[in-house]
């Protein structure tokens, strides 16, 4: 009984007021990114309590908050008025039909990350580079700022000349912007001053209940979750218990036309969703100095979509904002994640007109202490310390995240990082010359041999003016890919085209087991030697379960 406690908890008091204040911050949020994907806030909400609760449960990061994440929610925003479309031009109309497209592609979109879980694709996110993990934090920090930034406005009705009612959004200005100031630095003050006076209790949430009852008491005019939810467009935060989407199953039609039109968003939506989960997952790492199972992570974050759009929620991921929230906060267990879902539906069936009372200024200044707490400050310190090759990657993955989104920039930092590294391995191969007694040349070989330094080995060999006996040596050389086995048989042909006798020593057994595949006269041209290298490639470090002395390198 301990140990099932233990799974899914550390400390239960960090845990259960951490998931508080974290369901208390993801409501604004995702209200928005409903808002931006042109969905039913109670849609999104939803969408969160089951994301949330099956990845907090199932997941591979205890204290990883998932939800309904805007980098998700931007993907289905074509897709849901084409649906929309596409429902009206049908023999029989249906109304809304691009809800019920989006249903589907969450649910195909969850298939898709458990998939990716159970090929073990997760454990891929460990090949990310740091600066891009830095430019990540910083690019979405960054975004997140900027979103809280534009809760200083409101919207407006007005009538358009055709008489059509508009939202307009004004910045506030006057008292009502001094007011929202003055909440906001308030709420982060104490926040920054709570714990250093003690910290039994979370500041987080102080902040909020102490600001709300501030507003409360004095019956300040201010924006609050009700009212920005219904200047949104929405009706409120009252809402009732997920349920099957019967209607789903009525109105959708299974075939291939439906699968080809929501194919293209489930499979990008799955990647930003994973990208983000497991990045989140990797910081979370470096913060409690713990690790995560990437591979479970993307098999929970599956289950859960699937899920969510079984019972008409929309797509989730992990959310780094709010899991660094309750990171912060002392939440390290699964039962802060379990917790942060189940007091979200206790908001939507219970407590609405409560939680609806809650200024926004008091969750911007929570934001805002996030955003100071995520932005990774030592990138300034480090920036003319590190190779400029990794400082011109932390600065475009930066750049990229805030002016497109978080996958693009993760993939244009990683390639960059790619070739980067490829080009300086691709200098560092070398040949030492030298000729033994017998007349015969030695080039021995130094550097990794791979796709990128094939030119340079190349340009080595001089096969019309070598003698007529040429040895390689490649026992300071890792032969790593088939474009260097390709090379090696290349030169080879040289060679023997020329008439010239050559040898190939040190070779590492598999690279001679795929050289024996290609020709059999490599049992001839690879002399076998004793001292021949003994490393191999490892897929997964994992595998390693003996102690270091007893492997042979």
């Amino acid at each position: 009984m301990n140990s099932f406690i233990r799974r899914f908890t550390i400390n239960p008091k960090n845990d259960i007021l951490s998931g508080i204040t974290v369901s208390l911050a993801m409501i604004p949020e995702v209200v928005a990114f409903a808002f931006v994907a042109q969905i039913d806030p109670l849609m999104a909400l939803s969408g969160a309590f089951i994301v949330g609760l099956i990845a907090a449960i199932f997941g591979g990061r205890p204290g990883l908050i998932s939800g309904a994440a805007g980098a998700v929610a931007v993907i289905f925003v074509s897709m849901i008025a084409e649906g929309h479309t596409k429902g009206m031009l049908m023999d029989q109309p249906i109304e809304n039909m691009g809800f019920f497209y989006l249903m589907a592609c969450v649910i195909l979109m969850g298939i898709i990350q458990v998939f990716a879980g159970v090929f073990k694709l997760g454990r891929f996110v460990r090949l990310i580079p740091h600066p891009v993990m830095m430019g990540f934090v910083n690019g979405l920090a960054i975004v997140i700022f900027w979103a809280q930034v534009k809760m200083f406005s409101h919207k407006e009705m007005v009538m358009s000349a055709d008489g059509v009612k508009q939202y307009v959004s004004t910045f506030m200005h006057g008292t009502e912007l001094y007011i929202m100031i003055a909440l906001v630095l308030l709420t982060m003050g104490i926040i920054w001053l709570l714990p250093k006076i003690t910290k039994k209790i979370p500041a987080a949430l102080t902040a909020i209940l102490v600001t709300t009852l501030i507003v409360v008491g004095f019956d300040i005019n201010v924006s609050t979750v009700g009212s920005y939810i219904i200047e949104g467009g929405g009706t409120g935060l009252k809402g009732e218990l997920p349920t099957p989407n019967v209607e789903l199953w009525q109105n959708l039609p299974f075939n291939l036309d439906t699968l080809k039109f929501i194919l293209p968003y489930a499979f990008l939506a799955a990647s930003v969703g994973l990208i983000e989960s497991l990045m989140t997952m990797n910081l979370v790492d470096e913060m409690t100095e713990t690790r995560g199972n990437g591979d479970k992570e993307c098999i929970a974050q599956g289950a859960g979509n699937i899920m969510s759009g079984l019972f008409g929620g929309t797509g989730g991921c992990g959310m780094i904002g709010q899991t660094v929230i309750n990171i912060n906060a002392g939440g390290r267990g699964r039962l802060s994640g379990i917790m942060m879902a189940v007091t979200l539906l206790t908001f939507i069936l219970f407590t609405d007109k409560l939680i609806e009372q809650v200024p926004i200024a008091a969750l911007v200044g929570v934001m805002f202490m996030m955003v100071i707490q995520t932005f990774a400050w030592s990138s300034f310190r480090i920036i003319k310390k590190i190779p400029k090759s990794d400082a011109v990657v932390l600065i475009i993955v930066s750049a990229v995240t805030v002016i497109f989104d978080l996958a693009i920039a993760v993939f244009v930092g990683v390639i960059i990082s790619a070739l980067s590294f490829a080009w300086q391995n691709a200098v560092r191969i070398r040949a030492r010359k030298r000729f033994k007694e017998d007349g015969t040349k030695v080039y021995e070989i130094w550097g990794p041999l791979f796709f990128g330094s094939i030119q340079a080995f190349n340009e080595k060999f001089d096969p019309k003016n070598d003698p007529e006996r040429v040895e390689i040596d490649f026992v300071e050389s890792r032969v790593s890919d088939h474009s260097a086995l390709e090379a090696i048989y290349n030169i080879v042909e040289k060679y023997e085209t020329a008439g010239k006798t050559i040898r190939l020593k040190h070779l590492s057994e598999d690279c001679k087991i795929l050289m024996h595949k290609a020709s059999p006269k490599f049992k001839e041209v690879i002399i076998e030697d004793i001292d021949d290298p003994r490393y191999h490639l490892v897929a997964n470090p994992e595998e390693f379960t003996k102690p270091l002395s007893e492997y042979k390198f």
